[in-house]
């Protein structure tokens, strides 16, 4: 999508605190984080939330889940949560796609 942030982001166009990328997926620390800990984990292909994700995106989505349990244990964090925001009434601010893995303390609440 043109006007994507995090499309911007996965092309290089817009600088970002990168905290992982392979060829299917990047992984960004938040910039305005709700926790001590709070990652995103973004597929590159544009699938606009949860909502919009196709049968053929199976693999991806699981991805995201074995992406988050990596970056976690990497973190040493022996908790945390994971969290799709759907929609704007679901509290979905980017059109993309985008899991969010946070510490247990929340610094605001979602």
């Amino acid at each position: 999508m043109e006007d994507c942030i995090f499309c911007k982001i996965i092309k290089g166009e817009i600088p970002s605190d990168k905290v992982y990328e392979d060829p299917d997926i990047i992984v960004l620390n938040d910039i305005i984080p709700k926790a001590k800990v709070h990652i995103l984990i973004i597929p590159k292909k544009h699938i606009e939330s949860i909502k919009h994700v196709e049968e053929s995106d199976k693999e991806i989505i699981g991805e995201l889940f074995l992406t988050a349990k990596r970056i976690a244990k990497d973190k040493n964090l022996e908790g945390y949560k994971l969290l799709f925001n759907v929609g704007r009434e679901g509290g979905q601010v980017i059109d993309h796609l985008h899991l969010h893995l946070l510490s247990p303390e929340w610094d605001k609440p979602m």
